[in-house]
């Protein structure tokens, strides 16, 4: 499966000698890594994984994976969970606020680059195979046109890509922090149980990792769902308690977090929907981010699907639409790098 990104300075931009580092900067953990160009694909030789919330500054991650680098990489390309405003960020989910040309000052860098962690990903799509990209649901033909990328993990991320009639333009939106749009009683329910939360629901609180937090609460808390001991114990020995509910969900141990998962993976299902809808993405849907890969299993059974093709009037648009899961982690990272190799 290969996808044509516009990248425009692809064969153009002379690099010899020169290396790209990119950076992939979310809530949880950044991830840096050191490419080298030769000729129009991109070689990763050194990466490092770091703590987000260890840093005061992303400058000091980017000191610590270069303390050992006697010559700093041409261009700093950066893949950020934000919205991304005159090469400048303030990250959603962190302290962190990134301006390139501040950046190009203090760490030395003649070009840096800053785009959005989703459309980081879709650039991805530039270095991935067919390893990389796992299927959900094939129709057997593809229309071209757009595309649509969700990807919840520590937040929800949500992008597009325009099809132009020879390649993919990515474009980054902010969509997961749309308003959460309950459908039945039990989601009015939900909706105003995370209202004593937060005054406005957005999808984010229910489709990514803590909104699968979110949801098992709801469950046990309000809706008197009981706990074994043993998840009890679990849940004191994991810090990260989306990953001990959809483990237990996956072979079938509780209940509660198997119905968790089912509502987790409905939502999900019903906001790609949206999306796809709004993108008229009729060249398919691609799920990334941290939790797809980890739940595969679940959205190759019929829930996610019969979800994501319930609609009043464009049911036959759904059904038609390929749905592939994106396997590969360091999809935004390769594509942040590939953005400032050959992007501008």
């Amino acid at each position: 499966m290969a996808y044509s990104l516009y990248l425009p300075q692809r064969g153009k931009r002379d690099f010899r000698g020169k290396a790209i580092l990119a950076a992939d900067i979310g809530g949880t953990k950044t991830s840096l890594g050191l490419f080298e160009v030769q000729g129009d694909v991109l070689s990763l030789v050194r990466e490092a994984t770091f703590s987000s919330k260890a840093y005061a500054t992303f400058e000091e991650v980017v000191a610590k994976f270069l303390e050992n680098n006697p010559d700093v990489p041409y261009t700093l390309s950066i893949g950020v969970a934000g919205p991304v405003l005159d090469n400048q960020v303030k990250l959603t989910n962190l302290s962190w606020e990134l301006e390139g040309h501040r950046l190009e000052r203090t760490l030395g860098f003649d070009r840096v680059v800053l785009l959005n962690d989703l459309e980081a990903t879709a650039y991805g799509l530039a270095g991935l195979g067919p390893e990389d990209i796992a299927t959900v649901f094939d129709p057997g033909r593809i229309i071209p046109g757009n595309m649509a990328i969700l990807a919840p993990g520590t937040g929800l991320g949500e992008a597009g890509l325009f099809w132009d009639g020879e390649a993919y333009r990515p474009f980054a939106t902010e969509g997961g922090h749309s308003d959460f749009a309950p459908r039945t009683a039990l989601d009015i329910e939900l909706q105003g149980y995370l209202k004593e939360i937060t005054d406005i629901v957005s999808w984010e609180h229910v489709v990514s990792g803590p909104g699968i937090s979110r949801i098992y609460r709801f469950l046990r808390d309000v809706r008197g769902h009981k706990e074994p001991a043993w998840l009890t114990e679990n849940f004191k020995n994991s810090s990260d308690p989306a990953a001990v509910i959809s483990h237990a969900a996956m072979r079938e141990l509780d209940a509660t977090c198997i119905k968790t998962m089912e509502l987790f993976v409905g939502y999900m299902a019903r906001e790609a929907a949206s999306q796809v809808l709004k993108h008229k993405a009729t060249g398919g849907l691609l799920l990334g981010g941290g939790i797809p890969p980890r739940i595969y299993p679940l959205l190759r059974k019929e829930l996610f699907r019969e979800q994501f093709i319930q609609n009043s009037s464009m049911a036959e648009l759904l059904e038609e639409t390929a749905i592939n899961v994106i396997l590969n982690s360091k999809a935004a990272l390769i594509g942040a790098a590939y953005f400032g190799a050959f992007g501008q």
